[in-house]
């Protein structure tokens, strides 16, 4: 089999301007192969132990059943590798042919036996053959090129049983898992992320095998997203076009871990890359597939009935459009918040605000605030604030019946506002040409709503006092908005923005992914100092929540405690779902806190290194407490475990009584 031949000009994708779905090789597992034009494939991991054959059957079939075109079961060692055999024959007597993957870290033999039984494997580079022991190490070339050739020894077996019995593979980077090796010479970075799977892509070419998948898996959004791209400018620039598989890691659960994921796969899905994807929640796996059926729903409407399929012997040829020119003006693989003036509180090093739509809603009750942040006390006659309180409130052509709180701003219409006898805290919505006419303006802050599609950075040069406010009706909404902020880039022009989504009728889940892709792609692009989202019949805590969950997935603003929560596999020793819930019951009034909960040592401290503490499951009955990356209390008895987490973040000075 021939690799193919690729020209591409430069970058990770074919257009950031509109969408276009990047050609990747065909793979073949079991009888659902994936790539080239085939449909975006669903799949989840199984949380059972994988001795207990039936239990993990009857959980394979309800993920299928709930849309899993792959199952993945964990083989820690050579035993529950061999049991995936009693396990496919089940589910073949039940009818059920689902591929499965063996999911394997820190064992070459187990993988060897599962690659032949089962129809794909997933090895993670960073402790197949290597080691974490976060030990910084100075190689020589010499010296580095001598661990290569033994990792190679022993990685190229698994690969020569892959070949024979026709086996795909999946190479996983897993960012908190990168080796002594590779954190030692690339650091911990995407940049380091990309050699680590490139090292073992390497090794499976000079073999001749090509039956690969890749990942390069995070919770962090900010480095996946980048780590992705780079492995695709990477992978074109040697010739390859393997398929992507996408996943945020330890996500966490409910509202958080859908926004979560939805702003690191939804961005890369609609930049056009990804062949493959697994939301991983802190909940059953069968809830896990509809929400990435979701995400892959929508853009597989946008592209379109695609009938050919790219067979993974034939050349493909790929003509990417307007990306060499974007180059120049900001950088996709490292995030920079784009430079603006700073206007009152909005732009410069202020956080992204929040805009919340009260237009529609009863403006005679103070009560109607409670939804964005700023709770009445009808008794005191006064608010009181949390952390996520909404920052401005669109009231279009409606006066309110009674008092603001004095922090919250209040934009108007603009003929309205003309009219207020108070404009204290008030500021008018013009569209561009109003602004450009009008007599009177705010001496203060003016917001100009203007579509993206139709920018002018003519009509923007020397404006002052203003928030530019960018909508679109376009369908490709983040390439739309993306293409007018690198004009305004272009062009010089620092005028903070604010990004507005309408999203019409849309039920509450399709509304948190739609506008976490959308959004989300942005910010991580560095783009926006504010989000408005609008969604008729959805509430408007929802609406306020979404819009908060969505900046502190992209770390540009942070407004409560982060759950850094794996989503349990055959491996975990406790249970997840109730554990996560205990550790947010009595810590969810951190503000700023970051707090990794991982069932096992294989996801660990690694994979929570971005986090301030840790909860890690390390035997029956056994937890081991983190700071950072540092073991403070190891062997707690489960029953203790929250207590002296608690008391490690009280000993830092961290932890505050809730209200």
């Amino acid at each position: 089999m021939q690799k193919e031949a690729i020209l591409l000009n430069g970058g990770y994708c074919n257009s950031l301007t509109e969408y276009s779905r990047f050609v990747t090789r065909e793979v073949k597992i079991g009888d659902i192969p994936m790539g080239a034009h085939h449909p975006i494939r669903i799949q989840s991991m199984t949380t059972t132990d994988t001795m207990d054959t039936i239990g993990t059957v009857e959980q394979t079939i309800r993920m299928v059943e709930s849309g899993c075109e792959y199952v993945r079961i964990t083989a820690p060692s050579i035993k529950e590798a061999e049991n995936l055999a009693n396990i496919k024959k089940e589910l073949r007597l039940r009818g059920y042919n689902v591929p499965l993957v063996a999911d394997i870290h820190f064992t070459p033999n187990a993988a060897e036996v599962a690659a032949r039984l089962i129809e794909k494997v997933r090895v993670n580079p960073g402790n197949y053959a290597d080691k974490k022991k976060f030990e910084n190490i100075d190689y020589t070339d010499i010296a580095y090129e001598a661990e290569l050739e033994r990792i190679y020894q022993k990685f190229a077996p698994l690969v020569k049983v892959c070949k024979e019995y026709g086996t795909a593979m999946r190479i996983g980077t897993n960012h908190g898992s990168l080796s002594d090796r590779i954190m030692s010479r690339y650091g911990d970075t995407p940049h380091g992320m990309v050699e680590s799977a490139m090292e073992f892509i390497r090794m499976c070419e000079s073999l001749n095998f090509y039956n690969l998948v890749i990942s390069m898996k995070a919770s962090n959004t900010q480095v996946m997203v980048q780590a992705y791209r780079l492995l695709v400018e990477t992978m074109v620039k040697e010739g390859m076009n393997y398929p992507l598989h996408l996943g945020v890691t330890e996500a966490g659960d409910g509202e958080d871990g859908r926004i979560k994921s939805a702003v690191g796969i939804g961005t890369l899905l609609a930049d056009g890359l990804g062949d493959t994807i697994r939301v991983s929640l802190t909940e059953d796996p069968e809830f896990e597939a509809p929400v990435a059926k979701a995400l892959a729903k929508r853009f597989e409407r946008k592209s379109g009935s695609q009938k050919s399929e790219v067979r993974s012997e034939e050349a493909i040829s790929f003509q990417p459009s307007n990306l060499p020119s974007f180059q120049p003006f900001y950088n996709p693989f490292q995030y920079k918040r784009r430079d603006t003036v700073e206007m009152e509180n909005f732009g410069g090093h202020q956080v992204p605000r929040v805009i919340i739509n009260l237009e529609r809603e009863n403006l005679k009750d103070p009560a109607i605030l409670n939804g964005v942040g700023f709770q009445y006390s009808a008794l005191l006659d006064k608010y009181n604030l949390t952390d996520q309180a909404c920052d401005l409130v669109y009231l279009g052509d409606q006066l309110p019946s009674f008092s603001f709180p004095g922090g919250l701003k209040q934009l108007y219409n603009y003929a309205t506002w003309l009219g207020l006898t108070d404009q204290q805290n008030c500021h008018p919505l013009f569209d561009i040409a109003d602004f450009l006419n009008a007599a009177v303006k705010d001496e203060r802050l003016n917001f100009v709503k203007v579509k993206a599609e139709e920018l002018s950075v003519e009509q923007l040069r020397n404006l002052h006092n203003v928030v530019l406010v960018l909508t679109t009706e376009k369908e490709n909404a983040m390439q739309t908005i993306r293409l007018a902020f690198v004009k305004l880039l272009e062009a010089g022009i620092k005028i903070p923005v604010l990004i507005e989504r309408n999203f019409g009728e849309i039920n509450v889940e399709d509304f948190q992914l739609y506008s976490s892709t959308d959004l989300g792609g942005l910010l991580l692009d560095g783009f926006g100092d504010g989000v408005w989202l609008n969604a008729n019949g959805i509430a408007l805590e929802t609406i306020n929540s979404t819009s908060f969950g969505i900046l502190q997935a992209t770390r540009t603003r942070i407004s409560k405690t982060e759950y850094i929560s794996c989503p349990s596999c055959g491996r975990t020793l406790f249970d997840l779902q109730e554990t996560t819930q205990a550790i947010r019951s009595r810590t969810s009034h951190l503000k700023g806190i970051k707090i990794g909960i991982m069932g096992c040592i294989v996801n660990g401290p690694g994979e929570m290194a971005d986090a301030d503490y840790g909860y890690v499951g390390a035997g029956i009955d056994k937890i081991t407490l983190y700071r950072g990356q540092e073991v403070v209390k190891k062997n707690v008895k489960t029953a203790d475990a929250i207590d002296e987490l608690i008391g490690i973040i009280r000993e830092d000075g961290n932890w505050i009584e809730r209200e």
